[in-house]
């Protein structure tokens, strides 16, 4: 059974790749490879994987503007994350999406759902995100448990699909 969640849209778009998730924040200055797609800060927890075409689960960014610089250029380079989802909107990550759509004719989706949904958010889950901001964890990959069923969660929709 797939779980949907309700997202607000940040950016619209569509993505389905596995899942990177932390609850740390990610400084995309010096902590992703614009030319490899890598995380490479060595103190984040996931460090060494690559985020290129993954779904890329942080609550926020750390740092300042750079993180639209470097995303930007791991647009234009093909080593960009499929999309990311953040616990509260990121107006970098946005920018981001927005100029590389503007310049390359190609974005990612950045979606927000609240606290508490972040939370369950696990590395390796098969995530689709749809236009709307529908998250679907794909059978398998759960992100609750049944007592989630149809409840509202910081204004975020969880839902178990049959």
């Amino acid at each position: 059974m797939d779980t949907v969640i309700k997202g607000t849209v940040v950016v619209a778009g569509t993505a389905r790749s596995r899942l990177l998730a932390s609850s740390e924040p990610l400084s995309f200055w010096g902590g992703y490879d614009q030319v490899t797609g890598e995380i490479i800060d060595r103190r984040h927890p996931l460090s060494g994987q690559m985020g290129a075409g993954k779904i890329i689960a942080v609550p926020f960014t750390r740092g300042s503007s750079t993180t639209t610089g470097i995303l930007l250029e791991s647009v234009r380079a093909g080593v960009a994350p499929a999309g990311i989802i953040t616990n509260e909107p990121d107006a970098y990550l946005a920018l981001a999406s927005i100029v590389a759509d503007e310049m390359y004719k190609k974005s990612f989706p950045v979606i927000a759902v609240g606290g508490e949904v972040f939370g369950k958010f696990k590395s390796g889950m098969d995530i689709e995100i749809t236009e709307e901001g529908t998250i679907r964890v794909m059978d398998g990959g759960e992100v609750g448990s049944d007592e989630m069923d149809s409840d509202e969660m910081d204004g975020n929709e969880i839902e178990n699909d049959q």
